[in-house]
């Protein structure tokens, strides 16, 4: 197992904090869009994995992305941003990391370009994200989780492909790999 480099652990550590800062700061917006659905949300969630997406696919570790999510937990917990899950959050940030790097692990071994393989992860761990908070707070069934669900996709999807713009931007200045 390769150690993390210093710079490689500290643009980890850049991603999470991003992540955290980037859900506050688009909450309000996203809130109009799921207030008009009818829906607990989805859209934030999207936009703030981006940011584990982007260390992920540029890491490019195994695990990265469930270390970020734990990373990320610890951090919501400490400043009080653990949302409607209260003292289970961690299980909904860890959850979507797990999801990105399983989603990484498939779309690189099928040898995905970056775009794709940002769209894929974003969405799914946006998915994942979502029925974690389904299955821990809102509980919803049919319909309604299936619109909630669907909202997540297609936001993460969205996030993904900007994701994928700001990793091929950010990569030559950071040398190609972490």
């Amino acid at each position: 197992m390769k150690t993390y480099k210093l710079r490689t652990l500290l643009f980890l550590t850049m991603c999470c904090d991003l992540g955290l800062f980037a859900k506050k700061l688009i909450n309000p917006v996203a809130n109009v869009i799921t207030d008009s659905l009818h829906i607990p949300g989805g859209i934030s969630t999207g936009f703030s994995l981006m940011f584990l997406v982007i260390a992920a696919l540029l890491a490019n570790r195994p695990g990265c992305a469930a270390l970020m999510g734990l990373v990320q937990s610890g951090i919501a917990l400490a400043i009080g941003m653990v949302g409607s899950m209260g003292a289970l959050a961690p299980i909904g940030y860890v959850m979507p990391g797990i999801a990105i790097d399983l989603a990484g692990w498939i779309t690189g071994k099928y040898g995905m370009a970056l775009r794709g393989r940002s769209v894929i992860m974003n969405g799914a761990s946006s998915v994942c994200a979502a029925f974690t908070a389904n299955c821990i707070v809102f509980h919803l069934r049919g319909t309604v989780l299936l619109l909630y669900l669907y909202v997540a996709a297609v936001s993460g999807a969205l996030c993904g492909l900007l994701g994928a713009t700001i990793a091929r931007r950010v990569m030559p200045a950071l040398g190609g790999k972490l």
